[in-house]
Order: C-alpha cells, then sequence, then structure tokens
C-alpha cells in the first residue's frame, strides 16, 4: 500500500507505511512534513471520531436491546405472549424510535426480536439473573369507587381494609409488595368529593399527595372510576378534575390510566328494551370519562388508555384462580401490563433522547421556515393618512373614461312601487331590472370620481390653510383658533315605507377615540353571557403627519388566556415612497411569539410598483430573518404581473420561495369585484421543491349571484377544487345545502347514544 491509510495485524493504523497507536482513542503521526503531519493527523481525527460515535450508537443499541428484553421478561411473567395488543405495540414503538433516530444521523441497531425474545426465555427459564425492574403506582379517584379494593386485588391479599358503609383511606400512604417477582410500589391517597362545595377539601388532599410523592413521582397514575355509574354523571365530575388539574398541571394526565371498577356489572337495556353489548355499554363509559379528562387537561386529542377491574369475590375465575370479565378477558395482567409499558417507553426515551424538555413543562414548537416564508410574502394593507384614498391608484385610474359624465345625460328615470312593479310582465319586469342596474352602475361611478375631487380638494385646501398659517405665525400675529360647530341633522323622509329608496338612521357617535368589541363565542356554552375576550381598535396621527393602528384581542377560555396585539404605522418620503413598520405579539402556549416586519414601496419605472420588505421572528429562544422582494407590472388598467422572491433563515437553516401571479380585472372592478388570477409558486426547504399553481375567477352573475371558482393543485399530487356560489334571490341555491344538513341531524341520535368509537 502506497501513500494511503490502512490496518495492520495488531489492529494500528497505518498511514504512509508509518504505524499509528490508537488505543486510547488519541492518534498520533510522526512525519518529515510539518503541514503532511497536519493534513494526515485532521483525517486520522475524523476517522477517530466517527469510530466513536459509532461506539456511542452501538451502546445505544445494546441499552434499548436490554429495554427490549426487559419488557418481553415482563410479558413472560404475566403469562402475555408477543402477540399481545399491548406487547405488540409497544415493541412496535421501540422500533420507530430507533428508526427514527437513525433516520437523524445515527445508525439503526441490528439486533432483532427473535434474538430478544430468545434470550428473554432462556433468562426466564433459569431464574438465575434478577430483572432489574420497579414500578411505583399512584392511585386517585373518588370515595367509594375502589380504590383499595384494587390495591388489594393487585397484591392479591388485603392490604388495606375496606368498609361498604366508611371510608377506607384518610390519609395518603403507600404500600411495597412483589407481583410475580417484580417490586411494585402502590400510592393510595384518600378519596376526593365531585361536588363543587367540596372542592377546597379535594384542593388539600392533593397538595398533601403532591407533597408525599416530592421525593419519589410515581411512574404512572391509575384514575379509579366506576363502570356502573351513569353516564350523565361524569358532568359532576369536572369540577374534581380540574382541581386535581390545577393542583398536578395537565401533565399529570399525559401518564394517567383510567381504571374502570364494578366491570362484571351487567349492562343496562338499551332504548328499545333489547339488552346492549357489553363491549359497546364499556366504550361508550370509556369515552365519556375520557371526554371529561380531556376538557379537564386543556387538550381534546389526549387519549388515556382504559383497563376494567372487579374486585368482588363472586367475580368469575379461571383455572388459575384468576378474575375473568364478562368479555373473557384477565384484568388484572392487563392492568399491571399497562402500567409497567408506561416506564418502559420512558426509559426508552431517555436512553433515545427523545424528550428533551423538562417533565411538566410543554415547550411550544417553532414554525417551520417555510410557513414564515409564506407569512413573509404575503404583503398586508399600508396604513394612510385620514385624507389619502383608500383606494389604489391603478383601479381608480380605471374609473377614468371618456363618459365621465355619462350620468348626467341620461334621460330622466322614474323608480316605480311595489304596487306598480306586480302590474308588469315578466319581460317588463326584466327590462326595468336591466335599465335600473345600468343606472345604478354610472351612479356608483359618478360617486367614486365625486369622493375622489372631494378629497383632492380637502387636500389642496389643508395645504393652503397650513401654508397661511405658517406665513401668520412668522409675521408674529395671533389669530383665532377654528372652533368647529356642528352642522344641522339632515331632514328625514316623511316616510320609511319601501316606495321611497331613502334611509336615514340616526345614532350616537361617541368621541372616545378607542373602539371597544366584545368578542363572542360561536358556541356560547362556557359563558353565560357568551363572551370570549375583549378587542381593541384605534387610529391616530402622530405630529399630524404619521398614521398609527393599533389593534389587540385578549381572549380567555377555562385554562388559557391568550393575547393578540398589532401595532402598524407608515411614513412618507418622498413622491411614490413609502415605508411601513408593523410589530405582532401573540401568545403560543405559553410562549410569546413576536413579529416585527417592515416594507419599502416606491415606483422604479414607469407603471412599476416595487416592494422591499424584511421580517424578524423571535418565538422562545428560535430568531428567524427573511428578507423579500416584490415588483407590480402593470401592463394596463386590466392587467398586472406581479412577482415575488424571498428567504427565511432560522439556525443557519434556510429556506427560498417565490412566486409569479398575473391579475386580471374587470373593466367595472370596483363595482363587483371581478377578478380573474393565476399565479405559480415555489418553495425549497431541506432540498424538498414544492411547486404550486393556483387558479381563481370571481365572477358576477347577474345583479345578486357571484361565483367564486378556485383550484389549486402541487407537484406532489394533490391539490383540491372548490366552487362557491352566492346569491340574494335564488333561493333554490340555497336548499343545495340541505343534504350535508339533514345528513348531520340524522346521524347525530346515534353519536350521542354511542359516540364516535
Amino acid at each position: 500500500m502506497e501513500n494511503g491509510v490502512g490496518m495492520v495485524d495488531d489492529g494500528s493504523l497505518m498511514v504512509d507505511n508509518k504505524v499509528v497507536e490508537h488505543d486510547t482513542g488519541v492518534a498520533t503521526v510522526q512525519t518529515s512534513s510539518s503541514y503532511e503531519g497536519r493534513e494526515f493527523a485532521d483525517s486520522l481525527e475524523q476517522v477517530v471520531k466517527r469510530e466513536a460515535k459509532e461506539e456511542s450508537v452501538d451502546e445505544t443499541g445494546e441499552k434499548l436491546q436490554s429495554i427490549r428484553v426487559k419488557f418481553l421478561r415482563l410479558a413472560r411473567r404475566l403469562r402475555l405472549t408477543p402477540h399481545n395488543v399491548v406487547v405488540a405495540q409497544v415493541l412496535y414503538r421501540l422500533d420507530l424510535a430507533e428508526q427514527l433516530r437513525g433516520r437523524k444521523g445515527g445508525r439503526v441497531s441490528a439486533f432483532s426480536f427473535d434474538r430478544a425474545s430468545t434470550l428473554a426465555e432462556r433468562l426466564e427459564a433459569d431464574g438465575n439473573e434478577e430483572l432489574d425492574f420497579s414500578c411505583t403506582i399512584m392511585i386517585i379517584g373518588k370515595t367509594g369507587v375502589g380504590k383499595s379494593a384494587t390495591i388489594n386485588s393487585i397484591f392479591d391479599e388485603i392490604k388495606f381494609g375496606t368498609d361498604a358503609f366508611q371510608i377506607g383511606t384518610k390519609k395518603v400512604q403507600d404500600v411495597v409488595g412483589m407481583v410475580h417477582g417484580i417490586k411494585v410500589r402502590v400510592i393510595d391517597t384518600p378519596g376526593l368529593l365531585p361536588s363543587r362545595s367540596d372542592q377546597r377539601r379535594n384542593e388539600k388532599i392533593l397538595l398533601e399527595v403532591k407533597c408525599f410523592v416530592k421525593k419519589t413521582p410515581p411512574d404512572i397514575v391509575l384514575y379509579i372510576d366506576r363502570l356502573d355509574m351513569q353516564t350523565g354523571d361524569i358532568d359532576d365530575d369536572r369540577p374534581l378534575l380540574r382541581t386535581v388539574t390545577e393542583t398536578f398541571g395537565p401533565p399529570i394526565w399525559f401518564n394517567a390510566i383510567v381504571v374502570l371498577t364494578h366491570a362484571a356489572y351487567a349492562p343496562p337495556d338499551g332504548l328499545n328494551g333489547n339488552a346492549s353489548s357489553y363491549d359497546m355499554f364499556v366504550a361508550q363509559r370509556s369515552y365519556v370519562v375520557q371526554q371529561a379528562i380531556r376538557q379537564a387537561a386543556g387538550d381534546m386529542q389526549l387519549m388515556n388508555p382504559v383497563s376494567l377491574a372487579e374486585n368482588h369475590s363472586a367475580c368469575r375465575t379461571n383455572r388459575a384462580g384468576q378474575r375473568v370479565l364478562p368479555n373473557g378477558q384477565v384484568w388484572k395482567p392487563h392492568l399491571l401490563l399497562l402500567s409497567f409499558a408506561s416506564k418502559i417507553l420512558a426509559e426508552a426515551n431517555s436512553v433515545l433522547k427523545l424528550q428533551e424538555t423538562p417533565s411538566g413543562k410543554t415547550r411550544t414548537r417553532p414554525p417551520p421556515l417555510s410557513f414564515l416564508l409564506s407569512c413573509l410574502l404575503q404583503s398586508g394593507p399600508q396604513v394612510k393618512l385620514p385624507d389619502e384614498d383608500n383606494c389604489d391608484n391603478d383601479l381608480v385610474e380605471s374609473l377614468d373614461s371618456e363618459d365621465e359624465s355619462e350620468y348626467d345625460k341620461l334621460p330622466p328615470f322614474v323608480r316605480l312601487t311595489k304596487a306598480q312593479l306586480a302590474k308588469l310582465t315578466k319581460a317588463q319586469k326584466k327590462t326595468y331590472s336591466d335599465e335600473l342596474e345600468y343606472r345604478e352602475m354610472f351612479f356608483m361611478k359618478k360617486q367614486f370620481k365625486d369622493e375622489k375631487t372631494r378629497r383632492k380638494t380637502m387636500k389642496r385646501t389643508a395645504d393652503e390653510a397650513n401654508y397661511m398659517l405658517s406665513d401668520e405665525n412668522t409675521e408674529g400675529s395671533t389669530g383665532a383658533s377654528s372652533v368647529p360647530v356642528p352642522m344641522p341633522d339632515l331632514p328625514l323622509p316623511a316616510s320609511f315605507t319601501s316606495d321611497n329608496p331613502t334611509h336615514r338612521y340616526r345614532y350616537l357617535d361617541s368621541t372616545n377615540p378607542w373602539l371597544v368589541r366584545p368578542v363572542l363565542d360561536t358556541q356560547g356554552w362556557d359563558h353565560d353571557v357568551g363572551y370570549e375576550g375583549v378587542n381593541v381598535e384605534r387610529s391616530f396621527m402622530v405630529k399630524h403627519k404619521y398614521p398609527v393602528s393599533f389593534s389587540g384581542q385578549i381572549t380567555k377560555d377555562k385554562k388559557d388566556t391568550n393575547i393578540q396585539t398589532e401595532l402598524a404605522s407608515s411614513l412618507k418620503h418622498g413622491s411614490g415612497k413609502a415605508t411601513s413598520l408593523a410589530f405582532d405579539m401573540q401568545t403560543v402556549g405559553n410562549d410569546i411569539y413576536c413579529t416585527l416586519c417592515g416594507e419599502t414601496r416606491f415606483i422604479n419605472f414607469f407603471n412599476n410598483k416595487a416592494i422591499t420588505g424584511l421580517s424578524i421572528t423571535l418565538l422562545d429562544d428560535v430568531l428567524a430573518a427573511g428578507l423579500k422582494v416584490e415588483d407590480k407590472m402593470i401592463v394596463n388598467k386590466r392587467f398586472c404581473v406581479v412577482m415575488t422572491g424571498g428567504a427565511m433563515t432560522a439556525h443557519g437553516d434556510i429556506a427560498y420561495g417565490g412566486s409569479l401571479e398575473a391579475q386580471w380585472k374587470d373593466k367595472d372592478y370596483l363595482l363587483n369585484n371581478s377578478l380573474s388570477t393565476l399565479g405559480v409558486s415555489i418553495m425549497d426547504w431541506h432540498g424538498d421543491h414544492v411547486i404550486r399553481c393556483n387558479v381563481q375567477s370571481h365572477v358576477r352573475i347577474g345583479r345578486s349571484t357571484n361565483v367564486i371558482a378556485q383550484a389549486d393543485l402541487n407537484n406532489r399530487g394533490t391539490g383540491q377544487v372548490s366552487i362557491r356560489i352566492s346569491s340574494s334571490e335564488q333561493i333554490q341555491l340555497a336548499l343545495v345545502a340541505l343534504f350535508p344538513l339533514m345528513k348531520k341531524l340524522i346521524g347525530y341520535p346515534q353519536r350521542m347514544l354511542y359516540g364516535p368509537l
């Protein structure tokens, strides 16, 4: 071998025919050239680091394999095979977690299930090696649901006395014993009361439990309830569940098992008098309890496993003396397996380092860069002065045509009353409606032009007044300040019937510049008044030339308080040039999401508008910054092309994106909002390209019917097509919505009876 790296018989590295010792993990190279020495040392250092990394991965695989063997030994002691549903699910999650870690740069272990099963079987057959496993279980629940009786059933002996007429457990206490050769520690707690007036007592008990388990926290929590309780009684348990959540925090439910005692109870009769299915009854009761826990934890996606238990001595048993439920399940091994599986998965997470946040603290996942870039590429409206035109200049210019005074040249027109319209034929009504629509279109055009002229006149008058005032101040003269005088109310029409189309309504205009509105809940179940929060808005001027807009919203539910505020302003610095700034702050979970963005608009060429923008986003400890460039080329008054491109970066990761959009506006866009759009966008993040094409068209059909059609498709073969029709006259179009509505109403009683199984 020449000028290379090789291996000798004793396991040492050989570089350029020189032996390098690396037994201790440190490589040394002796060469005549210092440059070549540094180069070879760098290469050897990389080799050693790679070998150390591979050794670390192999060590992790061995630890995971030992956990897999340990779990299989636990299952064998409980007389459960790997074909059991819970055993199969735990093994699948262990394999999946190891594969996910391998995708992140590690190496998937070569250990197989067959080797783990064989090793577990051999160790259990020999019986020489002890099983290094113990489990701590905490039991909570209402009074009289069978907590102490369940503990006695777990240990197959009386650990705590039970009485049907007195409270069994009066203080927090624990018991340690061996179950199938496994060390189990169970913490028994006093019974809780579901009444709302007893929550102070429950809170005192739970605080004592919290202090008791502070040094040795439990591995699993069992929430005990009864299967034979009526489904409507769970509403009374919500104050109790809410107190448990407030004392221990929502994470207590993330590692909890629901245990329903009195599982040998015969299900009640159905609605038709026939005996209902036992499995259906259990599923219905389980869903009700799980739903109450979800609402208490504030997580509607939470799914706690459910186990059944029957502690009565008259319960049916099998040949081995184990108590069997009506569905044929031996409940004790199933409950213990669920408890042991929870700790096994926790050990695997600690080995694979899948859980980086401390227990009890939820970490908000930052939004992906593609989402932040999409928000950056979308330009928002610019805050303008009160005397500025709110319409786009290119749209207002479309109204400037040669037929500017066409409305004044129209012949007189007399509106008909309802009685006169009823006497017309169908053809005459259509002719009358067309003529009325034709005149309304010209009248609206005239209103837009008059409003534009009025704004220009007001602005010119204000500029002249400011100029004269500045001259007076320069000369040193003091003039009287102008006092606003309210104008008299306009006379109301004599009648408010439909024959008179002019209607004016009086209202109270408050002098308070703050606009405060309530935020209403669409369901209205949480609060009596239906209020969810408050929305506050205000627009004001700074030094009479900088417009500022503020909007904020505060909403509160049973668990969290959400705040969302936005502050925006703009600054003009030249003809056709303006810079806008916006600051957005909102709560995302337990963190605050802040975004500071700015845009500068200017005209670079004739009928060409350009925008450059910058955005900085901060969420927890993740700081993302983005830059965008947009160019809007106006071909004519009805057609324009918008080109946008940008990039977003965070922690060395970069996402790129851009779009090309063509817009075709109707001649009377401001009157009927008819617009057609064809766009193509591309996003590149982590080398994954997403190309999307979308088409949207808004067309007005007749006087009162609008059709909005939209279709989009991406390179992954997914997309959607939607058509929306809105009309204020065609009642038959609204009847189409009755089909899905009737379908929902028909299936509602069945969902209320059985729940979403």
